[in-house]
């Protein structure tokens, strides 16, 4: 069976041991198949309590320690992972699973295949609650935003991001979601310049709070919100819509 980037991927039979190198996917699988989940990277937080070998982080896991962990699967992202990395896993004989989402709906539909194919399990019943969430249409007046995600440089959201397309449902829109860049460095004076409606805040990667981000946008309302809620496909998706548009409102 082929990936999302296309890429065949030959999955046993039985899968019993998963190796994950995304925190979203790390909590997805500890959700559904907890027994399974063998290793995940040090960014994978949640759940709280997580005991599972840790292999590093995203950019820089350790391919020695993935390999001794004979994982009969490997899960990643397009956007999350090197592939010099995920091609070495590869050529090591290791079955290497990646997604890649964009929207909503695409979490949604990677998700299902993930279970269904590279873990060999029923979708859950967590992924169908979140879809039944985010079926709730808005209409509400729509704003504006910008949304940081690093400071010194000041970095945003910008093109084709599943963070966008979350906000977009709430009825927020990403004034540089047409910007040629995913992530494009802005200049803090032109970020202030551009008086959003709103300057939403999210606590990773760059950790901003209450007290660290809004001083830099002075008259303008800004909201921190978690990132988990934000930017992770998984288990949240159930939470975040009633969560962001309270945050938002």
């Amino acid at each position: 069976m082929d990936d999302d980037t296309g890429a065949a991927v030959r999955i046993p039979v039985t899968v019993r041991r998963i190796v994950s190198l995304v925190p979203s996917l790390t909590e997805s699988v500890a959700a559904t198949l907890p027994g399974a989940l063998v290793g995940a990277t040090d960014w994978c937080s949640h759940p709280a309590g997580l005991d599972v070998a840790r292999v590093r982080g995203t950019k820089n896991p350790d391919l020695d320690a993935i390999r001794r962990l004979a994982p009969d699967v490997v899960l990643a992202n397009a956007e999350e992972n090197r592939p010099p990395d995920l091609e070495a896993l590869r050529e090591a004989g290791v079955a290497v699973w990646v997604t890649r989402i964009e929207t909503v709906e695409e979490a949604f539909a990677s998700l299902e295949r993930m279970f269904a194919v590279a873990c060999r399990t029923e979708p859950p019943g967590w992924l169908a609650r979140a879809r039944q969430a985010w079926r709730v249409p808005f209409d509400g007046p729509r704003r504006t935003a910008i949304v940081p995600i690093w400071r010194r440089p000041w970095m945003v959201v910008g093109r084709d991001t599943f963070t966008g397309d979350v906000l977009r449902r709430l009825g927020v829109d990403n004034l540089y979601a047409g910007h040629p860049e995913r992530y494009p460095r802005i200049p803090l004076p032109e970020l202030v310049e551009r008086r959003p409606d709103l300057v939403v805040l999210p606590d990773e990667p760059y950790a901003f709070s209450e007290t660290d981000g809004p001083e830099s946008f002075p008259g303008l309302r800004c909201v921190p919100v978690s990132g988990r809620l934000l930017t992770w496909y998984g288990p949240s998706l159930v939470e975040a819509p009633a969560l962001l548009r309270a945050a938002l409102s």
